[in-house]
């Protein structure tokens, strides 16, 4: 036996957001900027040059949340980046944590981030060739 929402809701009015047969009804989705309501987005972001540093700084003031991946750029680019990201976030008053080595969340002010990444502080002679001092 088959129902349709008509059948079920008792209502003679075409619905305009409802696509199908008879029998067979179901909700078109509308395209948008996804299922976060208020719009917000991570944005992961791999800079090769200092010169990306505007694009991270230019999501952070859009309100995104940002995830910073510094292992495809130079020791030097990536304190210059950081240094630049550090202004950015002081001035609009959100948060960068270390999250790993190399990779940084920054965070606007209307994300809230909780807990902390913890740091393996024991070091041994040799550095891990991936381990790149920050």
């Amino acid at each position: 036996m088959a129902f349709s929402i008509k059948n079920i809701f008792g209502s003679d009015e075409e619905d305009p957001n409802l696509v199908g047969t008879e029998d067979d009804y179901y909700v078109e989705a509308k395209e948008g900027k996804g299922t976060d309501p208020s719009g917000n987005k991570m944005i992961l972001l791999e800079p090769r040059a200092y010169s990306e540093s505007q694009q991270i700084a230019d999501h952070l003031k859009n309100r995104n949340s940002v995830v910073v991946n510094l292992k495809r750029v130079t020791s030097d680019q990536a304190k210059r980046i950081i240094d630049f990201l550090s202004g950015c976030i002081y001035a609009i008053g959100g948060t960068m944590q270390k999250i790993g080595v190399g990779i940084y969340l920054c965070a606007p002010k209307n994300v809230n981030v909780q807990g902390k990444i913890s740091e393996d502080n024991t070091k041994s002679d040799e550095k891990n060739e991936e381990e790149i001092e920050w």
